[in-house]
């Protein structure tokens, strides 16, 4: 399932400084509303979103969307980072939220959101799991647990947010080029 919604064209490149949270400890929630879906996304330059499934394939249907909504919005310059940011997001939410225990009762338990605002591009994903992202402390033979390292040293900011009546939204942007 996709949904895009209008969209404001705009062109340029580069991005911001990478900052981000890359510790190991869990991230605290995003006090602002911002990032959550409170705001109006046809106000801000455009949405999109996808709804997947939660197999293991999801992350490369999750680049193909970013590459379709990026390219829509007149910004494939974002696609390489964009690619990153959506696979450990979307890697997380099934890997670690969708796991045993997690709730049932979604034909798509997670969902990819791109918002474009005015000066940068949003991508969220929101998985039924309340749990908080955990960055770990990955040393040099580890085989995992540098994903929210990665999201960090890409992006602009990330955070996440709980979501109603469960589960979280995790998010993170990317500066419009120019």
């Amino acid at each position: 399932m996709t949904i895009h919604l209008p969209h404001r064209v705009s062109s340029g490149t580069g991005h911001g400084e990478a900052i981000g949270h890359a510790g190991t400890e869990a991230v605290a929630p995003a006090r602002s509303t911002e990032f959550c879906g409170h705001a109006p996304p046809c106000a801000l330059g455009g949405f999109a979103a996808c709804g997947l499934d939660g197999d293991p394939r999801n992350a490369g249907q999750a680049r193909r969307f970013v590459s379709a909504t990026l390219d829509g919005w007149s910004l494939p310059v974002l696609t390489g980072d964009m690619h990153l940011l959506v696979t450990e997001l979307v890697t997380n939410a099934v890997r670690h939220a969708l796991g045993p225990g997690a709730p049932e009762g979604s034909d798509y338990p997670v969902w990819l959101g791109l918002f474009r605002h005015p000066r940068h591009v949003v991508c969220a994903v929101t998985d039924p799991s309340p749990e908080p992202p955990r960055p770990r402390a990955a040393d040099a033979s580890s085989s995992g647990g540098r994903g929210l390292a990665l999201v960090g040293a890409l992006c602009d900011s990330w955070s996440w947010c709980p979501t109603e009546p469960r589960g979280k939204t995790v998010w993170a942007t990317l500066s419009l080029p120019g």
